[in-house]
């Protein structure tokens, strides 16, 4: 029989750091298929190879169709694939992208769940948005308070800045052309912001919905990190595209939005940033196995050993 084309599944460790990788691409009216290790984009244009390991997230618009070699692709090489409305604005559904260890996701379900661990995940949010002061001592009202006032102040600044009258962050999520210009960049733009940071969080193999500052709901924590940048990035390209009200809106949003990531670091930042969130010092420098073994006595043990000679009194083989 004869071998199916392509190329062997690629090793984890063999492909990029998440923190090497591109932003993200926004997709619309097209068929994403596979040509070995590149995911094509077809549209009446003609066709577009994208090298699959070198992206992030996909953000996948109206129209958009994907085979299953495609999606095949994406999850061996850790892709995030998020289904989204028209512009980009609405979020439907995503597809998990694979992660080598549960480590991450066990400490912020310890972190989420004990009391006194996620006051200080929420003070270390805030720490990140105020680095001159100490906020170790600040209660949750008071955060809240001091994040209040550096957005508006953000807003203002921005407003001031390019001449565009703010009223408010006033929009409609089913009906995107209700808003003005400014609110539909803020809205074309944080979405990238959110894909940006949903592909981060799951590809470090933490839980979208276990969030700290905002909670019950699925994308907690997506919202959680995105607005650590938000107001660094997002806030004043809006206000830079809105004053010069371009023919594609959320086009031109979405680009801006993707070169100002890449000028800050914004992925290599997320990474770090989640990191240190949730690991003390230590956990951070460790390298982590990629699978364990649970034991009741002393909670994890190593993969990959015969412990059936253990038992009998003797040492524990490699299996």
């Amino acid at each position: 029989m004869a071998e199916m084309p392509g190329i062997a599944r690629p090793e984890r460790q063999a492909l990029p750091q998440l923190r090497d990788r591109m932003t993200f691409l926004y997709l619309e009216h097209c068929t994403l298929g596979r040509d070995n290790g590149a995911i094509t984009v077809t549209d009446e244009k003609g066709i577009v190879q994208v090298p699959a390991a070198g992206i992030s997230v996909l953000l996948l618009g109206p129209g958009t169709r994907v085979t299953h070699r495609a999606m095949e692709l994406m999850g061996d090489t850790g892709v995030a694939a998020v289904w989204v409305g028209e512009h980009g604005v609405r979020f439907y559904a995503h597809g998990r992208a694979l992660s080598e260890h549960s480590r991450l996701l066990e400490r912020q379900a310890e972190r989420f769940s004990n009391q006194r661990e996620h006051l200080e995940v929420v003070r270390k949010m805030y720490q990140l948005r105020f680095p001159d002061e100490d906020v170790s001592r600040l209660t949750t009202q008071q955060l809240r308070g001091r994040e209040g006032s550096r957005v508006r102040t953000a807003y203002r600044k921005a407003a001031k800045a390019t001449g565009v009258k703010w009223n408010g962050r006033v929009y409609d999520p089913n009906d995107f052309s209700a808003g003005d210009l400014v609110n539909q960049a803020l809205s074309a733009g944080t979405a990238c912001l959110y894909g940006l940071a949903f592909a981060v969080i799951t590809a470090l193999g933490c839980a979208p919905g276990l969030g700290f500052v905002h909670v019950k709901h699925e994308g907690s924590f997506v919202y959680d990190i995105a607005d650590l940048y938000k107001a660094e990035v997002v806030i004043p390209l809006a206000f830079e595209v809105a004053a010069q009200a371009p023919q594609d809106l959320p086009s031109v949003m979405r680009r801006r939005v993707r070169d100002a990531m890449v000028e800050h670091h914004i992925l290599e930042r997320m990474v770090h940033d989640v990191r240190w969130l949730l690991l003390n010092e230590e956990e951070q420098a460790a390298e982590p196995e990629a699978v364990y073994l649970w034991d009741s006595k002393i909670g994890t043990v190593a993969n990959g050993v015969n412990y059936f000679d253990a038992e009998e009194g003797e040492e524990p083989s490699l299996s």
